[in-house]
């Protein structure tokens, strides 16, 4: 059986759960916990983030590059348009949504949740080893400076990251405006990678990350200021998830 090597909280890994899950393919979930994760997943991948998808002898890392070797492997519900005009715009969404999406709403939400252990710790541990939670509190302000200088967190990135999410959604919502779908007319990667990625500020029911009881205020603002421009999100979760 496939397995998933993953953070729970990870919307990277969110993105690769979802296309198995769309797929109907079968697949084991492995949890690593944060820092522990890197003397695990480089003994099977050349680097040390998630996810890790594993097929027998095929290792494949990377969100993206999972939903190419899915398509590959199982073609039945692609993802990637079949015309080669489509494909190529549905990879290019997927890559700047990526980075516009992915990185910021990360490097955003870690900003503020990292203040405060209370919140960020159970999260980090879900679904993890039952030791899960007293190890991240023991190390915990040695993980909250890895976290800030491996993905440059600060003050003023967060700002910045706030700045991206809001002008990558109104990227969105023009495409949107005008079609269905970002691409062709049936729901594809670029989709997936849209809603995916966003999902931790808007909480889609279908979402299999439990709300945090205690939302950082700046956290909580953006999700309402974003609130009535993200319908397609819950349509896509609604459907397709």
């Amino acid at each position: 059986m496939i397995k998933l090597y993953q953070f729970p909280i990870s919307h990277f890994c969110e993105k690769a759960r979802w296309a198995l899950q769309y797929k109907g393919v079968p697949y084991e979930e492995i949890n690593v916990m944060p820092g522990q994760h890197v003397s695990v997943i480089k003994k099977i991948a050349p680097k040390s983030h998630v996810p890790v998808l594993v097929d027998d002898d095929k290792v494949i890392q990377d969100s993206a590059q999972i939903l190419d070797y899915l398509d590959e492997k199982y073609p039945e519900k692609s993802l990637t348009p079949v015309n080669p005009g489509q494909k190529a715009a549905a990879i290019e969404w997927e890559r700047y949504l990526n980075g516009e999406f992915g990185i910021h709403v990360r490097r955003y939400c870690y900003h503020w949740m990292l203040k405060s252990p209370s919140i960020t710790i159970p999260l980090l541990a879900h679904k993890g080893p039952w030791y899960g939670k007293i190890m991240l509190r023991l190390m915990y302000p040695k993980l909250e400076k890895l976290m800030r200088k491996g993905m440059n967190i600060n003050e003023e990135t967060a700002a910045e990251s706030r700045q991206h999410i809001l002008a990558a959604l109104d990227r969105v919502a023009s495409q949107l405006d005008k079609q269905a779908y970002l691409v062709g007319e049936s729901f594809s990667r670029a989709d997936l990678t849209a809603a995916a990625l966003l999902a931790p500020l808007c909480s889609p029911a279908k979402y299999p990350i439990p709300e945090a009881k205690e939302v950082p205020a700046p956290i909580e603002e953006l999700k309402q200021e974003i609130q009535p421009r993200v319908q397609w999100l819950y349509r896509w979760y609604d459907q397709y998830r």
